[in-house]
């Protein structure tokens, strides 16, 4: 579907992506404000409104203008993440820039681009009939960047506002690939620890205790060595015990869907592919947990021993896998290989998160598939899994009983996290289209 988007959403999008509502830094904070009252005002229709949590403002909004029809509600968020190296952006992150049928600014994928074109699709609709096809709700949070801390607290306390919904539309996430329609069915969890390796009281000259005393680096290149076997699989033990194993079915299904080797290491400048034997990269990719080391910090440059030296680890689980068991296999594991002459801890990082899915047989992902064919009438859509971690859908879950429908509009390719992340200008018309089929079959 050509793109046909007009100035004023261009415009609109493009305010919102200068405010540089970056959740994790606290000199933002004034910053997160204005871009929830942002999307409060966008919402003024529906009675948008700023409402406080523990941490950073969510908004809410909605509109019950259907007597007994079905309820949703809608799901997105206004924070990003940090821009990292301005010198790695072609253009500045918080400047937002248009070329080549795209927008290029730090959250434009993630997740304002796909907010506007949500927030568009009520907006369009009530201009052209005068109603919505349901009853819609809207919850745009500010610490999903963050893993989302303040929302279960929120959920809980307010469970009677949410008593009305029969399912989450969420309009974060992202689709396969750009030619490919897709709808997630699955995603990821994620617990991050850090690893803590100290040596002696201070730091010390390496020319006069060199070889005499533990070296906290040396330590922890050897414990983050014992992580992994050389095949790339997970040596700590107990990883793997909850993995629920892949059916014949579910196997067949995603070797149907296309992918090739070669071409996703070309895409990615990896020298080669590398990973736990015995699975294809897709499901490596989708299916499988994983156990990565983020960052190793300790000393610098110069002649010393350094007193502590650290390890930021992640962990992406999948169903079943629950985050308390992994840090706890990952102590046993460090305690048993912690080597002589230094002291070890794990430090567990708040905002663990359990997998998420939602069957396919599903009546939402049903209309999705539906909603994805009425607006990309030339391409089949795929029912696919995403390895990165959406919280606030296992949140919804467990808290409140409702399964999440996830309909994004960004892409996979578009730099999310990266430099120069970007939204495909495309994507607000054909997104609205297919919102606009996806209200009127949940209807």
């Amino acid at each position: 579907m050509a793109a046909t988007q007009s100035s004023d959403v261009l415009a609109e999008l493009g305010a919102f992506l200068a405010i540089p509502s970056v959740s994790v830094e606290p000199v933002h904070a004034p910053d997160m404000r204005r871009a929830a009252a942002w999307v409060a005002d966008e919402l003024a229709w529906a009675n948008g409104r700023v409402v406080e949590t523990e941490g950073h403002p969510l908004v809410l909004a909605e509109w019950l203008g259907r007597p007994g029809a079905s309820t949703i509600l809608v799901y997105g968020h206004y924070d990003v993440q940090p821009a990292g190296d301005e010198r790695e952006w072609e253009t500045p992150p918080f400047e937002p820039s248009v070329r080549d049928g795209r927008i290029y600014a730090r959250g434009a994928t993630d997740d304002k681009g796909p907010v506007v074109v949500a927030v568009q699709t009520a907006r369009r609709l009530l201009d052209a009939t005068g109603a919505l096809p349901l009853n819609v709700r809207f919850l745009i949070e500010g610490e999903e960047e963050i893993g989302s801390p303040s929302l279960p607290g929120f959920l809980t306390a307010n469970r009677e506002l949410f008593a009305d919904v029969s399912v989450v539309v969420s309009a974060d996430g992202a689709m396969w690939r750009p030619d490919e329609p897709s709808v997630a069915v699955a995603a990821k969890g994620l617990v991050a620890f850090d690893l803590v390796v100290e040596g002696a009281a201070s730091d010390l000259h390496s020319g006069r205790h060199g070889g005499a005393v533990q070296n906290p680096n040396h330590a922890l290149a050897q414990l983050v060595a014992s992580l992994h076997a050389d095949d790339g699989s997970v040596s700590v033990a107990g990883f793997y015990d909850d993995v629920e194993p892949l059916s014949v079915a579910d196997r067949a299904a995603l070797a149907r869907i296309p992918f090739d080797d070669e071409s996703y290491r070309a895409s990615i400048g990896a020298p080669e592919l590398h990973g736990e034997p015995g699975w294809s990269t897709l499901e490596r990719l989708w299916t499988r947990p994983t156990l990565e080391v983020n960052e190793l910090r300790g000393g610098g440059p110069f002649t010393v021993i350094p007193r502590v030296a650290r390890a930021h680890l992640t962990s992406r689980l999948v169903p079943a896998q629950r985050p308390a068991a992994i840090v706890e296999a990952l102590v046993a594991h460090v305690a048993r290989h912690a080597p002589p002459g230094v002291s070890v801890r794990v430090e567990t990082q708040p905002g663990a998160v359990p997998a998420y899915a939602i069957g396919a047989d599903h009546p939402a992902v049903d209309a999705a598939v539906r909603a994805l064919r009425h607006a990309y009438p030339d391409a089949e859509p795929l029912l696919v899994r995403i390895g990165g971690t959406l919280p606030a859908a296992a949140m919804f879950e467990e808290l409140l009983g409702l399964k999440t429908l996830l309909f994004s509009f960004s892409t996979s390719d578009e730099q999310l996290h990266a430099p120069n992340e970007f939204f495909r200008l495309s994507r607000i018309d054909e997104g609205i289209a297919a919102w606009s089929e996806l209200w009127r079959l949940l209807a």
